[in-house]
C-alpha cells in the first residue's frame, strides 16, 4: 500500500548537486530524450527542412519539460512496485531520495513551464497536445491500464506518439494527415520496443503483479505480437511517400532498409521466444531504427536533399532519352 504524500522517508543527499541529479533521474532523461527526436523529426518534416532555431529550441525544452512533468508523475504512482523490483528499487522515490509531495510540487512546476512556453512562443494547439500527453500518459496508462490489462502498452502507448504532433502543431498550427501518420509510427513501434524490454524484466513485473503481455500470455505470444506490429509498422511508414508525397525516395530507402532489419530481428526472436538476448538485441534495435528513421527525415526534407534527387532525377531521363530504341 502507498505511503501518503507527507510520509516518505527522509532524504539521504550530501550536496546540492545530488539534489539535482536525483530530480532529473525523475525525469526518466534516456526516454525524454526519444520523445525530443520524435518532437524534432515533427517539426523538421513540417517546415520542409527549414525550421526556426529559436522555435525548435523552445518546443523542444518544452517537450522535455512535459515529459519530465509525465514521468515523475509516474515515478510517484508507481513508487510502492517501484521498491519492490530490483531494476527500479534505487530511483529517487523510493530509495527515499526524493520526498512524494516535493516531486509532486516539482512535476506541476514542470508542467505550468512546458505550458506557458508553448502558449507564448508556439500556439495553443501545441501547448495542448503537450498537456493532452501528460494526461493520457499519467492517467489512461499509469492509473488505469498498467496495472489492469494486458493491452497497457499498446493503448497507453499514445502518449508516447504525441510529441511529433507537439512538433508539426508547433511549426504549422494545425495536424494535416502527415502528422497524424507520424502519430501512427510511434503509435505502432512502441509495442515492439517495449514488449522486447518486457521480456527481458519478465519476472520483475510478475513480482509486482503488472499484467505485461509476456507475463499473461508467455514469451511465444508476446514475440508473435512483436512480429506482427512490426510487419504493420513498414507500410505506415511508407504512407508518408505515397499518397502524402511529404517524403522522397532518400527516405524511402532508409524506411525500407530499417523496416527490413526490424521484421528479421522480430522473426528471429519468434523462432526463439525464450532467448532473452535476442530480446535484448530486439528492444536496442528499435531505439536505432526509431533515431535513423527520424534522421532519415530530415535527411530528406533538406532543401540540398530536394535538389540533388531533383538533378539526378533529370539526369536520368536525360540517359534514358538516349538510349537507341528498336522502331515498333
Amino acid at each position: 500500500m502507498q505511503e501518503t504524500l507527507l510520509s516518505a522517508p527522509a532524504r539521504r543527499h550530501e550536496n546540492f548537486l545530488q539534489v539535482v541529479q536525483s530530480y532529473i533521474q525523475l525525469t526518466k532523461p534516456r526516454i525524454i530524450l526519444l520523445l525530443l527526436i520524435t518532437t524534432a523529426g515533427g517539426m523538421w518534416v513540417a517546415a520542409n527542412g527549414e525550421v526556426d532555431p529559436f522555435l525548435l529550441l523552445i518546443t523542444l525544452l518544452s517537450g522535455a519539460f512535459a515529459a519530465g512533468a509525465a514521468n515523475a508523475v509516474n515515478c510517484l504512482y508507481d513508487r510502492d512496485i517501484d521498491y519492490i523490483m530490483e531494476r527500479t528499487r534505487h530511483r529517487p522515490l523510493p530509495s527515499g531520495r526524493v520526498q512524494p509531495l516535493h516531486a509532486l510540487i516539482f512535476a506541476i512546476t514542470l508542467t505550468v513551464i512546458s505550458f506557458t512556453l508553448l502558449t507564448v512562443f508556439a500556439n495553443l494547439l501545441a501547448a495542448s497536445l503537450a498537456m493532452s500527453g501528460i494526461v493520457c500518459y499519467v492517467l489512461v496508462y499509469t492509473h488505469w491500464l498498467k496495472r489492469h490489462s494486458t493491452q497497457n502498452i499498446v493503448i497507453g502507448g499514445a502518449a508516447g506518439a504525441i510529441p511529433p504532433l507537439v512538433g508539426w502543431a508547433a511549426v504549422t498550427g494545425d495536424l494535416s494527415w502527415a502528422a497524424w501518420t507520424l502519430f501512427a509510427i510511434i503509435f505502432f513501434w512502441t509495442p515492439p520496443h517495449f514488449w522486447a524490454l518486457a521480456m527481458m524484466i519478465r519476472d520483475d513485473y510478475a513480482s509486482v503483479n503488472v499484467p505485461m503481455l509476456p507475463v499473461v500470455e508467455g514469451n511465444e505470444t508476446t514475440a508473435r505480437q512483436i512480429l506482427y506490429y512490426t510487419l504493420a509498422l513498414l507500410p505506415i511508414t511508407l504512407l508518408l511517400i505515397y499518397p502524402l508525397h511529404v517524403m522522397g525516395a532518400v527516405y524511402g530507402a532508409i524506411a525500407m532498409f530499417l523496416g527490413g532489419v526490424f521484421t528479421f530481428k522480430a522473426w528471429k526472436l519468434l523462432q526463439a521466444p525464450s532467448d532473452l538476448q535476442m530480446a535484448r538485441s530486439v528492444f536496442k534495435y528499435s531505439i536505432l531504427y526509431l533515431m535513423l528513421l527520424c534522421a532519415g527525415m530530415a535527411l530528406d526534407s533538406l532543401p540540398v536533399t530536394h535538389h540533388l534527387t531533383a538533378m539526378l532525377g533529370e539526369n536520368l531521363q536525360t540517359l534514358i532519352s538516349m538510349l537507341p530504341f528498336p522502331n515498333a
